[in-house]
C-alpha cells in the first residue's frame, strides 16, 4: 500500500485489504506434486498464449514489444488475488484522495464513511475471490514504482480456481489453462496497443466513483432501498440505484468491457484446435455452466445481481457478437480500428448495431 492509504479518499485501503483476506473462502487442494505442477503449468501457458493471442488478433505493442513482454505474469491464489484488487482499486481511485479546489478534505473521507466502503470493498472481493479465473490489470505499475508508471500490467493467473473448474468440467488441463491464458493475454495485447485506453477506463470511472461518493446520504438511500427489491427476488440490480447521469457513464464504461471482454473470447477460441486441442469441448462445457449459473435462483441468483455477474455475462457474449459482426463487415484491420483511438470504442447502442459503428468509423 501506498503511505496515503489510510489518509483520504473513499476508502480505507488497508482495512478493505485485511477484511477481504478474511472473507476468502479456502480453494481446492490436492497433492503438492498436483499444486506444483498446476503453477508451472500456468506460469508456463502465458508465454505462448501472448504469441497465439497476437497472431489471431493482429494486434501489436504501440512500443514495439514483444506480445510475451506486455504483461508481468502472475500465478496467485485467492487471497493473492483479493490482495491485488484492493491495490489496483487504491490506484485506480486515487485522484478522490485529493483535496477538493477550496483545500477541504476530499468528499466522502469521513472515517465512518471510510470504513464502510472499506467492509463494502473486502465482502465483495471476498466472493469474487473465489469466481474468477483470471484477470489482466493494466493500472497497478511495478513495485517501487510511481502510481503514475507506464509500462506492462499485471496478468493474474487465480490457480485454485482454475484447477476447480477444469475439475468440475472434466477437462484437459494443459488445454484449459492455455484457454485461459489467451483469454487474458488478449487483453494485455489490447492495453498494450491502445495505450491510452486504461487512463481513458480509470478517468471515467474516477468520475463515477467522485460523483457517487459526493452525493453521500442520497445515493446511500437509493443503495439501500434498491438492496431490498434485489433482496425480495424482484429482477431488480444495484445499479438501478444511480442517477440517469450516472447510469449514462456506466453505460459507456460498459460498452467499452463489452468490446474488451467479447474480443478476447472470440480470440481464445480463434487460435483453434491445432494450439487446443479440445477448444471446441472446453467452450461447450463452459457455456454450458454460465447457462446453468444464469439460470439458478433463490441466494446464487441474489448474489450474482448484487455483484453484477449477469451483466458481466451479457458483456462477453454481446461484446462476442460485435466483434464477429464487423470482423465479417470489415476484416481484421478493420476491427482493429477501434483501437486506434478513444473516439473509435463503440457506445452501448453500437454495441447492439454493429453495423452502426462500421459506418461511424468507416463510412
Amino acid at each position: 500500500m501506498t503511505a496515503t492509504s489510510s489518509a483520504a479518499g473513499p476508502v480505507d485501503w488497508d482495512v478493505a485489504a485485511r477484511l477481504a483476506a478474511r472473507a476468502v473462502r479456502p480453494g481446492p487442494t490436492g497433492p503438492r506434486a498436483e499444486l506444483e505442477d498446476l503453477v508451472a503449468g500456468l506460469r508456463a501457458a502465458a508465454g505462448p498464449a501472448a504469441e497465439h493471442a497476437a497472431r489471431v488478433t493482429g494486434l501489436a505493442a504501440l512500443d514495439g514489444r514483444d506480445p510475451a513482454e506486455v504483461s508481468r505474469v502472475l500465478v496467485v491464489d485467492r487471497s493473492g488475488w483479493a490482495r491485488a484488487n484492493v491495490r489496483m482499486f487504491e490506484v485506480m481511485t486515487a485522484p478522490l484522495a485529493a483535496p477538493r479546489p477550496d483545500g477541504s478534505p476530499p468528499r466522502g473521507s469521513s472515517r465512518p464513511a471510510r470504513l464502510a466502503g472499506a467492509a463494502q470493498v473486502g465482502a465483495v472481493l471476498g466472493v469474487l475471490s473465489g469466481k474468477v479465473l483470471g484477470q489482466f490489470d493494466p493500472y497497478t505499475p511495478p513495485a517501487g514504482a510511481a502510481d503514475d508508471a507506464r509500462g506492462e500490467g499485471r496478468l493474474l493467473l487465480v490457480a485454485p480456481n482454475v484447477l476447480h473448474l477444469e475439475r468440475k468440467l472434466g477437462v484437459d488441463p494443459g488445454d484449459f489453462r492455455l484457454w485461459v491464458s489467451l483469454h487474458e493475454q488478449t487483453h494485455a495485447l489490447q492495453f498494450a496497443a491502445a495505450p491510452w485506453l486504461a487512463d481513458h477506463l480509470r478517468e471515467r470511472s474516477a468520475a463515477l466513483l467522485g460523483d457517487v461518493a459526493g452525493q453521500g446520504e442520497e445515493t446511500f438511500a437509493r443503495m439501500l432501498s434498491t438492496l431490498g427489491r434485489v433482496l425480495a427476488d424482484d429482477e431488480a440490480s444495484i445499479l438501478d440505484a444511480l442517477t440517469p447521469e450516472q447510469r449514462a457513464v456506466v453505460d459507456e464504461v460498459g460498452a467499452v468491457m463489452s468490446l474488451l471482454e467479447g474480443h478476447a473470447d472470440v480470440a481464445m477460441d480463434a487460435v483453434g484446435r491445432t494450439v487446443v486441442p479440445s477448444v471446441r469441448e472446453i467452450r461447450r462445457k463452459f457455456e454450458a455452466r454460465r447457462d446453468a449459473q444464469a439460470r439458478s435462483r433463490g441466494p446464487e441468483s441474489v448474489l450474482r445481481r448484487l455483484l453484477g455477474m449477469d451483466a458481466k455475462l451479457a458483456q462477453y457474449r454481446d461484446g462476442a457478437v460485435f466483434v464477429r459482426a464487423v470482423r465479417s463487415r470489415v476484416g481484421l484491420t478493420g476491427l482493429n480500428a477501434v483501437f486506434a483511438d478513444r473516439a473509435h470504442l463503440p457506445t452501448a447502442a453500437e454495441i447492439a448495431d454493429p453495423g452502426a459503428w462500421v459506418r461511424r468509423v468507416h463510412g
